[in-house]
């Protein structure tokens, strides 16, 4: 393992870093304010780390919610992670030793870094991911745990509290844009999106949109490498 890779993997989760130690905080209030300490801060963010699931965890807790709804929730709202997995097998299958970290880590955050490909010159892929998801996965712990403590010494409001998530999916778009030149992923998301919530509403739209992206990506692929390639 070299200095460098870990230096370069940490530069890369900079992004991601003030984002999720604000929303890790935010979860880690609303949870030590249902009642729950910061040990279960700290194990949720652990090993489940799913910001959405466990901002929804925390009124499935609440409401001591049973095992087929807590299932079927976890389900619905990280169906989206079936897709990421799908785009990143061709990536991640050689990973040996790093491969089940990488999988488990691979939050919509982490996937928005790592899914464009690109890996600093003269680092070993594998380990650069390794540890580009291991710090993102350490800042959303330590918000956690700070949110907690915090619930539990000062008081705060924490309406609206749940907005964060969506402004961090809002900032790790409006990054990609920037970046890229080729925005026909991100139109065919946001064209795909609308449609489904306009048919489906906003309880049922979620996979279905996911769907028609895959779907409508799979179609365009041939299209996206010869502009990639020629870029």
């Amino acid at each position: 393992m070299k200095a460098s890779e870990v230096r370069k993997a940490f530069y890369t989760s900079i992004p991601v870093m003030s984002g999720y130690i604000v929303l890790g905080i935010g979860f880690g209030i609303l949870l030590r304010n249902a009642g729950f300490g910061v040990l279960w801060a700290f194990a949720m963010s652990a090993a489940i780390y799913a910001g959405s699931m466990q901002y929804l965890g925390i009124s499935l807790l609440s409401g001591a919610a049973g095992l087929l709804t807590a299932a079927a929730a976890t389900l619905v709202v990280n169906a989206r992670h079936l897709f990421y997995g799908i785009s990143m097998i061709g990536r991640y299958k050689d990973a040996g030793r790093y491969k089940p970290y990488l999988i488990f880590a691979l939050t919509d955050e982490t996937y928005s870094l790592l899914c464009g490909g690109n890996v600093p010159e003269g680092a070993d892929p594998n380990r650069y991911r390794f540890f580009v998801s291991l710090f993102n996965h350490m800042y959303w712990i330590l918000g956690s745990v700070l949110g907690s403590l915090l619930g539990a010494v000062i008081p705060f409001s924490t309406a609206g509290i749940e907005f964060s998530m969506t402004a961090l999916f809002i900032a790790s778009l409006t990054g990609q844009w920037m970046k890229r030149s080729n925005r026909l992923p991100a139109l065919v998301g946001l064209g795909s999106t609308l449609l489904c919530l306009i048919l489906f509403g906003p309880e049922r739209f979620l996979i279905p949109a996911m769907l028609v992206i895959t779907l409508a990506l799979t179609l365009l692929r041939g299209r996206l490498r010869g502009r990639e390639a020629r870029e």
